[in-house]
C-alpha cells in the first residue's frame, strides 16, 4: 500500500495515478509492495530530519528510511517540495518531471540501487529515466 501524507500545502493532483505508477515501478523491479509512506514537506521539516537522524546539516530533496523485508518493499520517503521546485529550475525540467524522478528514486533505493559513486549514480539516473517513462497520462 502506498500512502501520501502532507506536512505542507502541496498535494498531488491525482494520487491514484501516482499510486498506480509507483506500484508498476515496484513490479517492474520484481519486488512486492509492502507499506510505503511518502511524506511531502518543506525544507525546514526535512532539514530537521537530516540533522537528527543522519547527522547531515544540509538541505536535501529526499530522505528515505528503508524497512524492506526480503522482497517486500516498506519504508518512509520524505520529500521536500521546495527542493524539488528548486532542482527543477536548476535542471531546466518541469516540476512534475522532477517530482516523478524523486518519487521513483526513493523506490529504487529500496530495490537496492545506490548513488554514492559516479557509476552507481549513472545507473540510478538511467533507472529513474526508465521509470518516469512508465508514467502514463490519460488523454
Amino acid at each position: 500500500m502506498i500512502n501520501f501524507n502532507y506536512e505542507t500545502e502541496f498535494t498531488l493532483s491525482d494520487e491514484q495515478q501516482y499510486n498506480d505508477w509507483l506500484s508498476a515501478v515496484i513490479v517492474s523491479e520484481n519486488k512486492n509492495e509492502g507499506e510505503i509512506n511518502y511524506i511531502f514537506c518543506d525544507d525546514e521539516y526535512l532539514h530537521k530530519i537530516n540533522v537528527e537522524y543522519l547527522d547531515h546539516d544540509t538541505l536535501t530533496d529526499i530522505i528515505s528510511f528503508d524497512y524492506t523485508v526480503g522482497n517486500e518493499l516498506n519504508g518512509d520517503i520524505f520529500v521536500s517540495v521546495e527542493r524539488v521546485e528548486d532542482n527543477a529550475k536548476d535542471f531546466n525540467v518541469s516540476f512534475d518531471e522532477e517530482l516523478k524522478r524523486v518519487l521513483a528514486h526513493g523506490i529504487l533505493h529500496y530495490c537496492g540501487y545506490k548513488d554514492k559513486t559516479d557509476a552507481d549514480a549513472e545507473l540510478m539516473r538511467s533507472k529513474e529515466d526508465e521509470k518516469i517513462k512508465m508514467f502514463h497520462v490519460e488523454q
